[in-house]
């Protein structure tokens, strides 16, 4: 993939802070008693570090040389163990919880997907438990976002004005096409992405075909069970 813009990484905090949804899996991790954490997608570590707490062994993996120099420089750092690349980077060693956050799911492309549970399954031990987070497709989120019109911002980089494009290119996948300009310079730096939105019923079957069980289906933060009108899907499974 083509990496972040550093200008873009370097604001990726704020656009996605530490809140709910950490204290989701933070919480977790405590309530499975986990010593070993595999934060796979950590992006610019935000949540990872504060994982790294109470002597538990973490390891923070993203495919992305930018997101991973910026976390490198964090606050609590040198705590975690950080690598680059995929889910075929995971370390052999087994751990006891596995996290994808911030819908980094819905990144990994259909023809990689059963691959990514199948490694995770194996990097997890007898009964680690593996969570995630991703959008309701049934919601379309995506069609809100193209309706934002352009918007302008203060960043540390000068005035920013940011838009974007979505289109469902294919069912179940949309085309994201986010420009941002960077006024200073006059310079736009423009990602396209495809984003993957799987319901619930395909995402329990490929999750039972890697040999993982489900435990709950959240539909917010507050571990409130899912309904067809919740706009994100959070999974709880464990390995078998």
């Amino acid at each position: 993939m083509t990496d972040y813009d550093p200008r873009i990484v370097s604001l990726y905090d704020e656009e996605n802070p530490d809140g709910p949804d950490h204290d989701f899996y933070r919480q977790l991790a405590v309530d499975v008693s986990a010593e070993s954490i595999l934060d796979i997608g950590c992006g610019t570590g935000i949540l990872t570090v504060t994982l790294a707490r109470h002597g538990t062994t973490v390891v923070g993996l993203d495919p992305s040389p930018n997101m991973l120099a910026y976390a490198r420089r964090r606050a609590g750092a040198d705590a975690v163990t950080w690598l680059l690349g995929d889910s075929r980077t995971i370390p052999a060693s087994p751990f006891n919880c596995a996290l994808m956050t911030g819908n980094v799911v819905q990144h990994v492309p259909e023809v990689n997907w059963s691959r990514t549970l199948r490694d995770l399954h194996t990097a997890l031990a007898g009964g680690g438990v593996l969570a995630f987070e991703t959008r309701n497709p049934a919601m379309r989120a995506w069609e809100g976002w193209a309706s934002g019109g352009r918007t302008a911002r203060a960043t540390p980089h000068g005035e920013l004005v940011e838009w974007v494009e979505a289109e469902e290119s294919a069912p179940g996948v949309v085309t994201l096409v986010s420009h941002n300009l960077f006024t200073a310079t006059n310079d736009t730096v423009t990602q396209t992405q495809e984003l993957v939105f799987r319901d619930r019923g395909t995402i329990q079957s490929q999750l039972r075909a890697a040999c993982f069980d489900l435990d709950a289906v959240y539909g917010d933060w507050h571990r409130t069970p899912f309904t067809k009108d919740a706009p994100v899907m959070v999974f709880v499974v464990h390995s078998r």
